[in-house]
């Protein structure tokens, strides 16, 4: 078993390890293209990594339309659109991803609340996309969770986004 991370246990640690290793192999014989073999996997990794934030912006813009937004039609659409991006992050999240995710959560929140006022101004909801929080209120382990949903805030739907069991 080599040293360093699994390719099964963590996929993202393990391409940017594996060509960490190759660059740090000999390679006497030039026909081998060692540093962009090494790049290629690391973006390999990197793909991952961007899937991975992608979905959790994703998640973040849906979670802000279902506690700001009026709009009562919507709703169980942007549900079932963070159960899909929960399950893609599932299948992405390992141990690293995971980490870095929580370190890039505040710039993945900007960007998720942009497309969140972007959406609700669209549909006419200017006063609710002013209302949006600068900060994220969500934690990660809460935006990864399944069948967890933020209540609403609206003073329109008291009742909160959670759905029926």
């Amino acid at each position: 078993m080599p040293d360093g991370p699994r390719y099964d246990d963590d996929f993202y640690a393990w391409t940017q390890y594996q060509a960490e290793v190759l660059r740090a192999m000999p390679a006497p014989d030039n026909r081998f293209d060692r540093e962009h073999v090494a790049e290629e996997i690391e973006d390999l990794g990197k793909g991952e990594r961007d899937a991975a934030r992608s979905q959790i912006r994703h998640i973040i813009e849906h979670f802000l339309k279902l506690s700001y937004s009026r709009a009562e039609q919507p709703r169980f659409g942007w549900m079932e659109t963070i159960d899909e991006a929960r399950e893609t992050l599932s299948d992405k999240l390992a141990t690293t991803l995971r980490r870095d995710a929580g370190a890039s959560l505040d710039g993945l929140y900007e960007a998720g609340r942009r497309r969140a006022v972007r959406a609700l101004t669209r549909y006419d909801e200017p006063d609710t996309a002013e209302r949006l929080p600068s900060v994220c209120p969500w934690s990660l382990d809460e935006i990864c969770r399944e069948d967890w949903y933020p209540a609403s805030l609206n003073v329109g739907n008291p009742e909160g986004s959670t759905p029926p069991r």
